[in-house]
């Protein structure tokens, strides 16, 4: 029932002026990373494809005397690619390469952009819950500019390893749906517990949340990344994240301190 209650606050935290003008941010910026890599891939040249040597050999017979002719010809840049969609099934698998894989790392990328640019806001996000419903809760915090760094390059890591370490499940039907996914949740549950939690209590208390509500910390950002799945939610829904598990953290950190 608290879990409904908390989603239900949430829902109507994020449709008040302040956070919706907070929700811009994160899709303005994500859009202009974004706009920035489209124009710096699409500037690469493709004469800088190298070349492809292709040689051909025919063998025809007339008044009983075998003629053999070689062709020999030198493919550059562009050319290349038009050679190869010259043939509809190399033509069918390169354009269904291409957008399944486009859209498979557009999309990671877009949530891994995202959950480090909410990063910056949840400070602002959190002080105006705080505001809203918790004025008698404290904001401690317990992290700086340097750990969040480490940490961040450190579940980077882990995450950029769990990539390499699952290719083998890559090739294996439904399990590659997980193993595609797990090393980005992986980071997302990271960071997104990290920086609410950093922001808003003691270390301790954090050790104590996370030791309690393990499990339903966990299903509540599995819930919000499998949400972050559907193509651009994640570029206007990250500040909804920020507010739903910082609601939890408020609550949780009350109980706390009111026990103490």
């Amino acid at each position: 029932m608290q879990n409904k209650n908390l989603l239900k606050l949430s829902i109507k935290d994020l449709f008040t002026p302040k956070m919706l003008q907070y929700s811009l941010l994160p899709l303005i910026i994500s859009l202009i990373i974004f706009y920035t890599l489209f124009f710096l891939v699409a500037g690469v040249n493709l004469e800088q494809l190298g070349s492809l040597n292709i040689e051909s050999t025919q063998t025809t017979i007339e008044n009983g005397v075998p003629h053999t002719e070689s062709i020999s010809a030198q493919l550059e840049g562009s050319s290349i690619i038009d050679f190869l969609m010259q043939y509809s099934v190399i033509s069918w698998l390169a354009s269904f390469s291409v957008y399944a894989i486009g859209g498979f790392l557009t999309l990671h990328l877009s949530i891994f952009i995202a959950v480090i640019v909410v990063g910056f806001l949840t400070p602002y996000v959190l002080k105006e819950l705080q505001r809203r419903h918790y004025p008698d809760i404290e904001i401690i915090g317990y992290s700086n500019f340097i750990a969040s760094l480490f940490l961040t390059m450190k579940y980077t890591f882990v995450m950029i390893m769990l990539f390499f370490l699952l290719f083998p499940l890559y090739f294996i039907p439904i399990v590659n749906i997980i193993a595609f996914n797990l090393p980005l949740y992986y980071f997302f549950h990271k960071m997104m517990t990290f920086e609410v939690a950093s922001t808003l209590c003691t270390k301790e208390e954090a050790k104590q949340i996370k030791y309690f509500q393990k499990n339903q910390l966990r299903l509540k950002t599995l819930g919000l990344y499998l949400l972050s799945l559907i193509p651009f939610t994640v570029l206007i829904a990250t500040i909804f994240y920020i507010i739903y598990l910082g609601n939890t953290y408020f609550v949780e950190i009350k109980k706390i301190r009111t026990e103490s």
